[in-house]
């Protein structure tokens, strides 16, 4: 009898797929962040680069260091989409973070309203924005949104919007929706602002 080959995973088309992949996961005692990443693919970039952007602008970043993971994590995968590699890497140190399905569960909630608000809102626009070389711009902003996120770990909120700036990008990526790499872009270029108005505040 001859037996058919699975079809491959085409992997989530719309951050409520996402979503729903990680509400499987919080059934879990313990979830890792390579257990997250594993759930989508060794190859899935997009899914990979927006999922730590999902998790450190829900209320999960209120957690010590945790965007900082987040941040280290979206630096290494948007580096990784800058050299075209195949296959997503990542450290054993980042790996091996995570926290209890409970915590995760009750982040769930906020992570779908952002995820339905984003899906209900993509459109067929500026697609140039999402294919090359516009593509490594927008993921070389995320690189740099990565990489700041460890430097404002105690900067309130900042992680947070960088983090949903790097969301609307790989939403555009995943959408083909040009309009939201704008307007991460946007969201990034005002970043700097919060902890240059803290600053002002204290002075």
């Amino acid at each position: 009898m001859a037996h058919s080959i699975p079809a491959p995973d085409p992997g989530p088309v719309s951050i409520g797929e996402i979503v729903a992949r990680l509400d499987r996961l919080a059934a879990r005692d313990s979830v890792t962040l390579g257990d997250i990443l594993a759930s989508f693919g060794q190859a899935s970039f997009v899914p990979a680069l927006m999922l730590p952007a999902l998790l450190v602008f829900s209320p999960l970043s209120g957690i010590p260091f945790f965007s900082s993971i987040c941040g280290l994590t979206i630096a290494a995968v948007s580096a990784q989409m800058l050299v075209r590699r195949r296959h997503i890497w990542l450290p054993r140190v980042l790996r091996e973070r995570g926290l209890s399905g409970a915590r995760l569960q009750r982040a769930l909630g906020a992570m779908a309203r952002t995820g339905r608000w984003i899906d209900r809102n993509t459109g067929d626009r500026l697609r140039l924005l999402t294919a090359q070389p516009m593509a490594s711009l927008f993921t070389l902003v995320c690189l740099c949104a990565g990489l700041a996120m460890p430097f404002l770990e105690l900067v309130p909120f900042s992680s947070s919007i960088l983090g949903l700036a790097v969301l609307l990008i790989a939403a555009a990526f995943l959408t083909r929706d040009g309009l939201y790499a704008l307007a991460g872009l946007g969201v990034f270029a005002a970043a700097p602002m919060i902890p240059l108005a803290l600053w002002i505040g204290l002075v």
